[in-house]
C-alpha cells in the first residue's frame, strides 16, 4: 500500500468527445516576450478500465491498465502503476493551498452556491464526483491500494487491446498523425 500524494486540477470540461479530442490537439500561440510559443499535441501515456465509487463516506478512484501491455519508461517517469486505488478529495477554492501548490486565483473554479456548500466550510470535500465537473476543480489523490479490485471485491474488466480495437482512439477518433501514439502502445517517448 502506498500513501504518497499527488496534487492535480481539472483543466478542461468537453462537451463531447470531438471536442475533447480537438482541445488535446499541438496548439500555437504567439506571446509579447517570447514571440511564437509551441504546446504539442497530447499523447496517449496508458489505457484501461477505472472506476469512481463512494465507498464509506470517500471518493475512490481505481484505474487497471490495459495498455501497454507491459508498462515501460513513459509509464515509469508518470508513476502510472499496472493498477492503482486512490483516495480522492476535492479542494475548496475558499480555502488556501499547501505552500508550492494549487492554482493562481484566476485559475481557480468558480462554484455554483450548492456545489460550495458541499465543502461544509472545510478545506476538502470527499463524497461529492460532481464537484470535479468543474473547469479548475483541484484535487488530491492519495495512494490507497495498489490491487484495487481484490481490496474493494470489484471487477474492472481489462480487456487485451492493440492499435486497432483501442477503445480511446476509436472514441476519441486521435489521428495519429495529431497525437503520436507510441507511448501508448509501447511504452516509450514520442
Amino acid at each position: 500500500m502506498s500513501t504518497s500524494a499527488n496534487w492535480g486540477f481539472v483543466s478542461a470540461i468537453a462537451g463531447s468527445a470531438a471536442a475533447l479530442e480537438k482541445d488535446l490537439r499541438e496548439e500555437t500561440y504567439d506571446t509579447k516576450t517570447r514571440g511564437r510559443q509551441r504546446l504539442p499535441a497530447a499523447r496517449p501515456a496508458g489505457e484501461g478500465r477505472y472506476l469512481v465509487a463512494l465507498l464509506n463516506g470517500q471518493l475512490h478512484l481505481s484505474y487497471a491498465l490495459e495498455l501497454p501491455e507491459r508498462p515501460s519508461e513513459v509509464q515509469r517517469a508518470f508513476k502510472i502503476a499496472p493498477q492503482a486505488s486512490f483516495a480522492l478529495s476535492v479542494k475548496n477554492p475558499e480555502k488556501p493551498s499547501p505552500p508550492g501548490l494549487g492554482l493562481g486565483q484566476d485559475q481557480e473554479p468558480d462554484y455554483p452556491d450548492r456545489l460550495q456548500r458541499e465543502f461544509r466550510g472545510r478545506r476538502f470535500a470527499r463524497e461529492d464526483i460532481k464537484l470535479l465537473d468543474v473547469q479548475g476543480a483541484e484535487f488530491i489523490l492519495v495512494g490507497a491500494r495498489t490491487d484495487p479490485e481484490k481490496a474493494y471485491n470489484i471487477d474492472l474488466d481489462v480487456e487485451k487491446e492493440d492499435e486497432r480495437h483501442s477503445e480511446m482512439l476509436r472514441e476519441l477518433k486521435m489521428a495519429k498523425s495529431r497525437h503520436p501514439i507510441e507511448p501508448l502502445f509501447s511504452g516509450e517517448w514520442a
